[in-house]
């Protein structure tokens, strides 16, 4: 970090100079074309020369680290007389803090708390730089360099507590940062995403400082948006209809739920306040301390929390604030508190993101949904099929969980809207319906065998009510995509993808869940991986990796039976006539079959492997299977004579009544 934080003494100021975008050097140096505001080409071409060469070098650095760092450490301990203990040592000849002193077993799950300030607090007045020189050839002259205040925190873990992960670490972020800074709004997005428009923290302050409802707004949501995701989009990464479909449209209730990324958060609606409408208007935090926790320093700073446009005075990280943020850090701070329950993000949940929002809508805070161009943030998503389907299935998990326990949206308050309700409920619920879609999908295997057609005959009114039906379903969906801007594509995907979690995620989820609610035991969601293999060349080489999993089985079973299915109604009809009415029926039946094959087309491409690359491979395979599955149904149920006798005697017959000569 503090390698970063140099480099970017040089970089903040040259995208500030030039109105560089993205800020995202990785991103930005990877256009194929790099635009700049001004008509000083030349001084750009110079400027953008240097700043390219500092951060090649940069990454150089970066790169070897862990190298130098194990040849630092092996040199130290090697000279050391000590007790075998293989610490890490830093550049300036001191251990890491992080190094354990008793070789206890699973020492290594351990981390020592440890804080550092890299850059301080920016001035309130900007900054103009310095102008070219020998030393630095880029002129700032005119240039505000300030940079945002850089912290470095390590939260103490020790084996025997649960560290609850991402939710976490967030908490610990929200105390330390209180009595760092205590900023009235908080920004949150993962890892491997990235600030991808420099006025992706100004928009969202038009919604928290609105002068109408803006107190009341807990958070803005901003929609994902992803690099890397194949041209087609074959697994809906996306996910159009609902980032720009469902999210956008809750707006108009109490806004969109909370995504886990991407969003701007209002300090007090973290704490578990409630919005200013419902709360006094002094806020009493005494004897606080089950609620919040034992740091003294940390409830005082609640109520500067609370006020949004109030200037941040620079606090000196002397020893007494020091051991206050260590405190804050430790793995016992939060133990007998209200933290991961009813403050801060929400624990041992797989959808902890989508809880912590549910508990700030019902406690009658509303959400505002903000989408930009360009995106505000993008971030990686996972184009494996077997990874894909791990995440959905961690939260569809989740969203179950959700319902079976006590944020469950039936038993909110009055304060959650009646249409924000119903919302949450379909998020928690969808999985139990495809339990029926599988069961549908599997249905015609029973008549594979068989001569009967188990559906019945519908009655002409019956037909003319669904038609008109699924006719009115789709103009109201035509219309909420035009509304959205989704394109056909994206629609499409969306259907697809839907068809292929319902006959294998979703199902899962629901037994999970199940066997959670009979055995007692939570359940253990595999983390996401969205990277692909760095010694390849093609960056969509995951996208034909084949990961064989359990989770396959049951869509590559649905594929099985409606393709044997399609071949057996074929067969069936030429075994019978076809143009009989039976034939005629089971030829109508096979239209459902080939529009469940259709909706699974791109799961058939993925476990195809590399042979994916070429879709008429698939095309030949299914024409071939189908027309197998026809023919050994004629070969077994074609009406043949009973003996090579009754052939004789019809042909006798036929001679003795046939004409004379």
């Amino acid at each position: 970090m503090i390698e970063v934080a140099n480099f970017a003494v040089l970089w903040v100021p040259f995208c500030r100079k030039y109105c560089v975008e993205p800020r995202s050097p990785e991103n930005y140096f990877g256009m194929k074309t790099q635009p700049y505001a001004g008509s000083m080409a030349g001084e750009f071409m110079r400027d953008h020369r240097r700043v390219r060469r500092e951060y090649d070098e940069l990454k150089v650095r970066v790169d070897s680290l862990s190298t130098t760092i194990r040849q630092r450490s092996d040199a130290y301990n090697s000279s050391t007389k000590g007790d075998g203990v293989r610490a890490t040592w830093m550049a300036d000849g001191t251990q890491w803090p992080g190094t354990w002193i008793e070789q206890v077993e699973n020492h290594r799950r351990g981390q020592h708390a440890g804080i550092q300030v890299i850059l301080g607090h920016p001035s309130c007045k900007p900054q103009l730089g310095s102008p070219a020189s020998s030393d630095n050839p880029l002129d700032f002259s005119n240039v505000d360099t300030r940079l945002p205040m850089l912290v470095y925190m390590s939260r103490e873990k020790r084996p025997g507590y649960n560290h609850q992960k991402k939710a976490g670490a967030m908490n610990v972020m929200l105390r330390v940062s209180a009595l760092l800074s205590n900023a009235p709004f908080v920004v949150n997005f993962d890892g491997d995403h990235y600030i991808n428009n420099s006025q992706a923290l100004c928009a969202p302050m038009c919604f928290m400082l609105d002068p109408r409802d803006g107190q009341n707004t807990a958070f803005v949501q901003f929609p994902q948006r992803f690099d890397d995701v194949d041209p087609t989009d074959r697994y809906a990464n996306h996910n159009r209809v609902f980032f720009d479909g469902t999210m956008l449209s809750l707006n108009g209730l109490q806004g969109p739920s909370y995504l886990g990324t991407g969003t701007m958060f209002r300090r007090v609606a973290l704490y578990g306040m409630e919005p200013p409408r419902y709360r006094a208007e002094n806020i009493k935090l005494a004897g606080k301390v089950n609620e919040f926790g034992s740091s003294t320093s940390f409830i005082n700073s609640m109520p500067d929390g609370a006020i949004q446009e109030r200037s941040i005075t620079p606090v000196l990280v002397d020893e007494a604030l020091s051991n206050d943020l260590a405190t804050l850090m430790t793995c016992a701070y939060e133990d007998g508190s209200s933290w991961g329950r009813d403050v801060g993000w929400v624990y041992n949940i797989a959808t902890e993101d989508v809880v912590t929002g549910f508990r700030m809508h019902r406690q009658g805070w509303r959400s505002m949904y903000c989408s930009m161009e360009p995106a505000a943030f993008r971030g990686t998503a996972p184009i494996n099929l077997t990874e894909r389907l791990y995440q959905v299935l961690r939260w569809s998990g989740g969203s179950l969980e959700m319902f079976f326990s006590h944020s469950n949206a039936l038993m909110a308050g009055r304060r959650l809207h009646p249409l924000q309700r119903i919302a949450y409920l379909n998020m928690s619920t969808y999985p139990i319906v495809t339990v029926f879609i599988l069961a549908y999908n599997l249905f015609p295997v029973l008549w594979l065998f068989s001569e009967q057609f188990y559906i019945q005959r519908p009655f002409g009114t019956y037909i003319m009510y669904l038609v008109a039906v699924i006719g009115m379903i789709h103009v109201i969906g035509m219309f909420e995509v035009k509304w959205a801007g989704i394109t056909l594509l994206d629609w499409c995907r969306n259907e697809q993808f839907y068809m292929i979690g319902a006959t294998g995620v979703y199902p899962t989820a629901v037994l999970y869940m199940a066997l959670k609610l009979v055995t007692g035991k939570g359940i253990y969601f595999r983390l996401t991986s969205k990277q692909t293999d760095a010694c390849s060349n093609d960056k969509f080489a995951d996208l034909y990796t084949v990961r064989w999993v359990p989770l396959l089985l049951p869509t590559i079973v649905v594929l099985v039976v409606n393709v044997a299915a399609v071949g057996a109604a074929i067969g069936k009809a030429a075994a019978w006539g076809f143009f009989t009415d039976q034939a005629r029926h089971v030829l109508l039946g096979m239209l459902f079959n080939v529009w469940i094959l259709v909706l699974l087309y791109p799961f058939a491409l993925g476990i195809m492997g590399k042979w994916g690359k070429r879709p008429v491979i698939l095309f030949v395979m299914l024409v071939m299977a189908v027309g197998a599955v026809g023919l050994l149904y004629v070969a077994f149920h074609a009406p043949y004579p009973a003996d090579f006798s009754e052939v004789a005697a019809s042909l006798g017959e036929a001679s003795l009544t046939g004409p004379s000569g």
